[in-house]
């Protein structure tokens, strides 16, 4: 099943894709053709925002383009990011359990192609097909412990320490020689937002370790010169005096 895609995006090749993606590898063709058939195909532009209200009736899988998840705070306009999702990834797995709608924003941080199915019809592949769930349920815990590392960091660890351990996450580990690079060409202020942070701060901190010749950045490029600093950095606690 081949789906077609806006002019600047190629075919994608669906069933493969899915095959691939760790919410429906090891099922059989006859139960995935089962499942698309419920499937209508779904396009965001890029810098789309939807809230989880308004996203809350369907289960979506992204086929190209990545989605940014995030909470903000209506006040001061702060945001933090708490998933960059990818192909292959589904949202929102929370509101498919409890039928409840997330308080979060969904960003299209690329144009979006995407699948979605009503989030009824998304349960009830939960309730009859074992399959699926032997796959649903590690990525479920996986986006639990994504969510238990972010709030350890938030309370753990400062500025410095958080994004050396965010721009670790994401560099490039299959590149076979050269610097590492990060992989998802995230802008300083895309970086903030996952941090809990600002751009400024970020922007600062950058800064002071490209003089310190631990990283450098340029052309939108992000690329780590001395990994064991950075290493240093990311498993640094900051210490604690006790008050007695």
């Amino acid at each position: 099943m081949t789906l077609a895609c806006s002019p600047s995006q190629h075919a994608v090749d669906v069933k493969a894709l899915l095959h691939q993606s760790p919410l429906f590898a090891g099922l059989d063709d006859a139960v995935l053709d089962e499942m698309l058939s419920h499937f209508r195909r779904e396009t965001w532009k890029q810098g789309r925002q939807v809230t989880g209200q308004e996203s809350g009736q369907r289960f979506h899988i992204i086929l190209s383009g990545r989605l940014k998840m995030a909470q903000i705070n209506p006040e001061t306009g702060r945001m933090v990011t708490l998933f960059l999702l990818q192909p292959g990834d589904g949202f929102d797995v929370i509101s498919l359990l409890d039928g409840q709608p997330d308080p979060l924003i969904f960003e299209a941080r690329d144009d979006l192609l995407m699948l979605s199915t009503p989030m009824q019809e998304a349960r009830h592949w939960i309730e009859q097909h074992p399959a699926f769930n032997r796959s649903f349920l590690p990525y479920l815990g996986k986006q639990m412990r994504t969510l238990a590392n972010l709030a350890g960091d938030l309370a753990l660890h400062d500025t410095e320490t958080r994004l050396a351990r965010l721009i670790l996450r994401h560099v490039d580990d299959e590149q076979k020689s050269g610097p590492l690079r990060l992989t998802h060409n995230l802008s300083h202020e895309a970086l903030a937002e996952m941090i809990g942070s600002v751009r400024v701060v970020v922007n600062r901190q950058l800064q002071h370790w490209q003089r310190e010749g631990v990283v450098v950045t340029r052309r939108g490029e992000l690329i780590i010169k001395e990994l064991e600093a950075m290493l240093k950095k990311a498993m640094h606690f900051p210490k604690h005096t006790s008050h007695q």
